[in-house]
């Protein structure tokens, strides 16, 4: 897989997430940071189309692993799916004023599957194209991102759903490496 299709593989997945996050929670509701986009995460992709094509220049066999590329595919396609169910699933719980703690559907698997889609996605991108540096650091970026902001989270999950929110965490992991 090239980087103009990987690139255009990002920028369709940000489209997609932004179209659907309007459709639930309106235009005005929806900011670049609630898809996770930030300086860190920009600087972060142009690092990783400069391993790229320093790579492809310098070594250019390193980017001809077709099982390493196909593994990294998987990863992006679930990795989008589990996203894309999470923010269905949460926008139907939020309908309204009227909320409801989500632990149906994707929920009953992990407690925050909008993040962990976007690890194994963001992670995915990076195997795809067989950045080795890129791969270890997009992990250890995005994971240190949500173990900051998971707990901040669950704070006020805490504080609006009480008792019931204490239950489900309990049941359920976070589905981040090393935050529980």
């Amino acid at each position: 897989m090239t980087e103009i299709s990987v690139t255009q593989h990002a920028d369709s997945c940000v489209n997609s997430e932004y179209i659907l996050a309007v459709g639930i929670h309106g235009r005005w509701n929806v900011t670049l940071t609630s898809l996770l986009i930030s300086k860190n995460y920009l600087l972060a992709m142009i690092l990783s189309f400069l391993e790229y094509f320093l790579e492809i220049m310098l070594c250019p066999s390193l980017k001809e692993y077709w099982w390493v590329s196909q593994t990294g595919l998987t990863m992006v396609i679930v990795g989008e799916i589990i996203r894309k169910l999470a923010i269905i699933t949460a926008g139907r719980c939020f309908i309204q004023d009227r909320h409801k703690l989500a632990t149906h559907g994707v929920y009953s698997f992990v407690r925050h599957p909008g993040y962990s889609g976007f690890l194994v996605w963001a992670v995915g991108t990076q195997i795809m194209v067989c950045n080795p540096l890129s791969t270890i650091a997009f992990a250890v970026v995005v994971s240190h991102f949500f173990a900051e902001r998971i707990p901040y989270e669950e704070y006020f999950l805490r504080q609006f759903f009480g008792h019931e929110y204490e239950k489900y965490t309990n049941r359920v992991s976070s589905g981040v490496p090393f935050v529980k």
